[in-house]
Formats: C-alpha cells, sequence, structure tokens
C-alpha cells in the first residue's frame, strides 16, 4: 500500500482520466450534430473545437446559417481556406440541431473547467515531487501529465519493489511465460495495474513517431518481426524500467540515438541493406562518402626561403630566383 499521500494523487489522476474521456464523448457527439446537419467542417478544420470551429459553432447557435457568413468566422491559417469551408458549411440546420449544439457546448464548457480545477489541484499536490517530474520528463513520450501519472501509480519509493522487472510484472506489462512440455504456449502478458499501463502504452505510441531516438528505432526492431501491437507493449515495458532505474537512481535520461542498432555492427548493416537493394534489382557499389583528403604540397627546401620564411615560388609553379 502506498503512502497516504500517494493514494489521494491517484485518484485525482484517476478522476482526471475519466473527465477526460467525458470530454472525447462530448466532442464526439457534437460532431454527430455536425454532420447530421450536413455541415463537414472536419473536412477542412483539423479540430471542430478549436477557435475557428468554435466560433462557427456559436454562429450557428445564433441563428447563423449562411456559409459565407460563417466562412467569414475564419481565423489563423483558416482564413486561407474560406473558400473551402463555404462548401462544406452548406448544410441543413434546424432548431433542433442548434438546440443539441447549445446544451453540447454548455456540458464541453463546464468539464473544461472541472479538468481545469482538478489539474491545478493536482499541481499544487505534485509540489513535493518537482524534482522528480522534471527527470521523468527526460524520457521521450513523457509530458507533465504523463509524469504526473507515474508519480501518482508508482510513487517515488522504489523499495516496494525488489527489482524493475517485478515492477514490470506489478503493471502488466511483463511476458507471460505458459510452457509446457518444452513447448511456449502463449507470452501473453499478465494483468497489472490497468491505469498504469494505459499511461505507457500512449506514450509508447508518442515515442513510435519520434526521429533519431533510440526507443524508436528499438520500437521498429520490434514491430517488423512481432507487428506494432507487440511493439507498443515491448517499448511501453522499456519506459517502464527506465523510469524505475531514474527514479530509483536519481538519475535522467541519456539519449544513445536512432543509429545505436547499426552502429553495434556496421558491417553486418551494410550486409542486410546491400542484400534488401539487390532483392529489389539494384546493383550495389560502396565508396566513401568522404573524400580522401587531397596530398599536401611538397615543402620547399631549406635553402629557398626569404627572410627567415619559406617562398612560395614552388606552389605558383614558377621558376625559383630564392636559391641563388
Amino acid at each position: 500500500m502506498p503512502p497516504r499521500p500517494i493514494q489521494e494523487l491517484r485518484d485525482l489522476t484517476r478522476y482526471r482520466v475519466k473527465l477526460t474521456g467525458e470530454l472525447n464523448r462530448i466532442h464526439g457527439r457534437i460532431e454527430k450534430i455536425l454532420e447530421d446537419a450536413n455541415v463537414k467542417l472536419g473536412s477542412v478544420a483539423s479540430d471542430i473545437l478549436g477557435v475557428t470551429g468554435r466560433r462557427v459553432i456559436e454562429a450557428i447557435i445564433g441563428g447563423q446559417e449562411h456559409p459565407d457568413w460563417l466562412a467569414d468566422k475564419a481565423c489563423g491559417t483558416l482564413r486561407a481556406k474560406r473558400d473551402q469551408l463555404r462548401l462544406v458549411l452548406k448544410g441543413r440546420i434546424t432548431d433542433h440541431h442548434r438546440y443539441m449544439l447549445r446544451e453540447l457546448m454548455a456540458d464541453l464548457e463546464r468539464m473544461e473547467a472541472k479538468i481545469t480545477r482538478l489539474e491545478t489541484e493536482i499541481a499544487n499536490r505534485m509540489k513535493p515531487y518537482a524534482d522528480a517530474i522534471e527527470r521523468l520528463m527526460t524520457i521521450p513520450g513523457f509530458k507533465l501529465i504523463t509524469a504526473w501519472s507515474i508519480v501518482a501509480e508508482m510513487g517515488t519509493d522504489m523499495s516496494a519493489f525488489p527489482d524493475a522487472a517485478h515492477a514490470a510484472s506489478w503493471a502488466g506489462l511483463a511476458p507471460g511465460n505458459n510452457q509446457s512440455g518444452g513447448k511456449r504456449r502463449s507470452g501473453r502478458t499478465n494483468k497489472g495495474n490497468r491505469w498504469l499501463r494505459r499511461t505507457l502504452a500512449q506514450s509508447a505510441w508518442a515515442v513510435s513517431h519520434k526521429s533519431n531516438c533510440f526507443l524508436t528505432a528499438q520500437f521498429y526492431r520490434r514491430a517488423s518481426r512481432q507487428g506494432e501491437k507487440k511493439a507498443i507493449v515491448a517499448t511501453a515495458h522499456q519506459l517502464l524500467l527506465i523510469a524505475f532505474y531514474i527514479l530509483r537512481d536519481g538519475t535522467v535520461y541519456h539519449e544513445k540515438g536512432g543509429n545505436y542498432f547499426d552502429q553495434l555492427n556496421p558491417e553486418r548493416t551494410k550486409r542486410k541493406l546491400m542484400a534488401r537493394l539487390e532483392r529489389m534489382g539494384f546493383d550495389v557499389v560502396l565508396r566513401n562518402s568522404t573524400p580522401d583528403a587531397a596530398p599536401s604540397p611538397p615543402a620547399p627546401p631549406p635553402s629557398s626561403r626569404r627572410r627567415g620564411r619559406p617562398c612560395k615560388c614552388i606552389e605558383r609553379g614558377i621558376q625559383c630566383k630564392h636559391r641563388q
């Protein structure tokens, strides 16, 4: 059992997850109402509840429905897409649609206010763990909310776990060990802390889109052999191990680079890439990318000196008169 402050932080972070899920459901309901009114705002705007989207929805609730008036509500980069907005905002808006949008927007604002108050409370209670949170945020894919969740679920005292493998098993991220008669029947992970597992899986998806990152390279090595889903679980497992050692040892994350596995055995990497290109029908010829250094000009003989320093007659290709 964790100490009482950690238990209270768990309640707050888990409640935030529930509120965020409800916020996403309200977002989906608003999009459904707009689609029912034949307003295809999502086909032009990446976020229908961004600044432009909210201004358009408020205008619809206020009684406006002409596409030219609604397109003029665009701001930012969407102002350059007003012609496209006029096309997607030609809908069939009824009083029922306006009523539903009014109620859903009120629910949305109320939920956003609750999440803001909750995050303020979490931030105040996380102040004693500010150092651990800063060190956790050095891990790729870890932001402030993720660090909050790690501290709330695992705490900062890693002596509760004998080692990192036990922590991974407790989180439900350890590979299964179902064997019988010398045959491995299943490697399915066990049940564990689903809140921590969910957070780490989201961070693993974020890591998979990074560039020049050791964990990204590890993800794609796994995905090429076992598929993306198993690679996500394996990457989440690795993230948990890193977080465990950071919290236990008081260290920070040190990046190895995206070419770490290529540099382990460069000759093997070269052979694999050559074989892959040859299978595609290419003739491969390798040469060094850095040209050889140009030979330095020969040093002038000791006698060809002028005023205590070597002359440049030989470099200029002229007959040297300083030897005489």
